[in-house]
């Protein structure tokens, strides 16, 4: 499993030019479900993700958490993450889970982490073409991957 993770000022998805999702300051959450991943996997994603200090307290040091700025998350499913660029110029996407596994993957991990935080996690349009407006905040963007073999 993997998150591309980034801090935002704001941020808002939209689907055929309809608002779907926005919020205030938080993170936003691009995840990608690969083969193998399970229950497991996100237990563990969740766990990483609640309480990560990557919020900058009165010194300008990372560490206060999204809970503490009391923000909110944007989870975006993104099966491109998945994307073996390794051979060629074109993405294989062998890696990523198909539906529907990966929809009741990426709602588990949507649920968990509102359980595991308190804080509001709102989401994209599973599967859709999404436009997806980010506002930076930093710009601080992380990387987080559990593979499926560890958990």
């Amino acid at each position: 499993m993997r998150v591309l993770l980034q801090r935002v000022t704001r941020a808002a998805v939209r689907v055929e030019d309809r608002p779907i999702s926005d919020i205030g300051r938080g993170l936003v959450l691009f995840l990608g479900i690969e083969t193998g991943d399970s229950e497991v996997t996100a237990d563990a994603m969740v766990r990483k993700l609640a309480g990560l200090r990557i919020f900058d307290d009165a010194a300008g040091k990372t560490n206060l958490s999204l809970e503490d700025v009391a923000g909110e998350y944007l989870v975006v499913s993104q099966f491109t993450l998945c994307a073996d660029l390794s051979k060629g110029k074109r993405p294989g996407f062998e890696n990523a889970m198909r539906p529907p596994q990966s929809k009741e993957l990426y709602d588990a991990v949507c649920r968990r982490l509102a359980q595991a935080t308190g804080r509001p996690v709102k989401t994209g349009a599973f599967g859709a073409a999404m436009r997806v407006e980010i506002h930076n905040d930093g710009p601080a963007t992380y990387w987080i991957e559990i593979p499926a073999a560890r958990t």
